[in-house]
């Protein structure tokens, strides 16, 4: 069940984005991300896409990436579990599955570089 719109974008420069794609590449094998998206979702389309990118240039393990597709009434595996209720929302956990940060639909800034960020802090 992968999203089509966590397919990495090609024009997506990973050079401008350095700190993010190293501090996701320093914890690619520690840290699950878990994505809730609708490839109907504008707002899926609009930043996902650029995630997808993050994590490939991250090298994160395919393992280590579980995509949820849910419908327009926003359902699917996990949906209740996790209390998503705006999509797309990303939750990175530790393998024994404790919730570390969480993006939920727009900040100000794109899903990797605010993760990065929040990684940082915590992991720090």
């Amino acid at each position: 069940m992968s999203l089509e719109t966590m397919r990495p974008n090609p024009t997506w420069d990973a050079a401008s984005y350095e700190e993010a794609v190293d501090t996701l590449e320093a914890h690619n094998d520690e840290l699950v991300y878990k994505i809730w998206g609708g490839d109907w979702c504008k707002d899926c389309r609009a930043l996902l896409p650029d995630f997808g990118a993050a994590l490939e240039a991250a090298e994160v393990p395919d393992d280590r990436i579980e995509e949820v597709n849910v419908d327009e009434d926003k359902q699917g595996p996990g949906v209740e579990a996790y209390d998503i209720e705006y999509i797309p929302t990303i939750v990175v956990e530790t393998d024994d599955g404790e919730e570390i940060v969480r993006f939920v639909e727009e900040e100000d800034v794109p899903p990797a570089v605010w993760l990065a960020d929040q990684l940082e802090n915590e992991l720090a």
